[in-house]
């Protein structure tokens, strides 16, 4: 099988396309001939040594997988081979097969494509962790997403339109605000342009916003700080300009404000009910055709590093994927 490798951290150009051998599976294990991967920004993070944890080399980025079960281990009585399913696995996607933890898998709606199917789970999955097990969102609050042309950032909004909440969104140029108003968002901000916290500020009248949702980092985050309202929250979802800023902790206190941290894959593992039940509503909806992926760009396999540098120049709306069968 082909494998995209990354077999010493850096850039995406040090990753190397190989033939490798197909991995066993264990007992609670299905073994996924994959059809799509999407990208996440932690991909960028995980082949430089970035990110919360470091795989043993050599290993293969990609977490959202898409694709039909080839094999299933012995204890598995709810999936069977043939069955196409959406999987999360903390890495090992950009690869013909991967193996997914069969508690991690779930039956691909009829009508959802392979590569909506891989852009899916962990956006979708995050943002909603977020919004609803985090903030707590209510029914008419007004929520500022940072990134909001971005993988999660969209689905955030998305979400946050369909819960009740107005949305701000705020992003660096007018392509990329032009596709957040298609979502659904009540008011702009280019952040390159304006003065972000002024902005929320003069958009709200002055009261400020409930919750931030912010997957950028950086400066943009102590800005958006200074624009919530009392007892708001501040939800730390990622830092995708590169920077975990330094904010003055006494914001905080003077709002009354939370700051929230977000990990949808710790989630996943600590709290698997939950998850399993969030997971099933946001298939239901995308059934319901209440969520559509946004699909930016499809690459091959032997592409990805190609994709990930896209990534991390920040160049992508929504979501990329690769496709195996490119």
């Amino acid at each position: 099988m082909k494998a995209i490798l990354c077999t010493k951290f850096g850039k995406p150009e040090t990753l190397q396309y190989k033939e490798i051998e197909t991995p066993s599976i264990k007992s609670d294990e299905i073994l996924l001939n994959v059809k799509a991967c999407s990208l996440n920004f932690p991909d960028t993070l995980i082949i430089q040594g970035k990110y919360q944890f470091k795989p043993e080399f050599p290993f293969s980025p990609g977490s959202d997988v898409a694709g039909i079960i080839e094999k299933v281990g012995k204890d598995i009585t709810h999936l069977k081979k043939g069955d196409e399913v959406v999987g999360f696995i903390p890495f090992g996607g950009f690869a013909e097969k991967a193996v997914v933890k069969a508690k991690d898998c779930f039956p691909k709606p009829k009508g959802m494509s392979m590569v909506n199917a891989a852009a899916f789970l962990l956006a979708y999955g995050t943002s909603y962790h977020a919004l609803k097990d985090r903030a707590n969102l209510q029914k008419g609050e007004t929520i500022l997403i940072l990134g909001a042309s971005g993988g999660v950032g969209l689905t955030a909004l998305e979400l946050a339109k369909l819960m009740g909440a107005k949305v701000i969104a705020a992003a660096s140029t007018k392509e990329k605000l032009a596709l957040c108003q298609q979502y659904g968002a009540d008011e702009l901000i280019n952040y390159t342009e304006e003065n972000l916290k002024d902005t929320v500020k003069e958009l709200t009248k002055g009261k400020g916003v409930n919750i931030i949702y912010d997957p950028v980092g950086g400066d943009f985050s102590e800005q958006a700080l200074r624009a919530i309202a009392w007892k708001g929250r501040h939800l730390v979802v990622g830092f995708a300009n590169g920077e975990i800023p330094k904010i003055p902790i006494n914001l905080a206190l003077l709002k009354g404000a939370s700051m929230v941290g977000v990990f949808w894959g710790a989630f996943v593992q600590k709290e698997p009910k939950k998850s399993l039940e969030n997971s099933i509503q946001l298939l239901t909806w995308f059934a319901k055709g209440d969520l559509k992926p946004h699909i930016d760009k499809i690459y091959s396999l032997k592409n990805a590093p190609k994709a990930l540098e896209s990534m991390m120049q920040r160049k992508t709306k929504g979501k990329i994927v690769i496709d195996m069968e490119l």
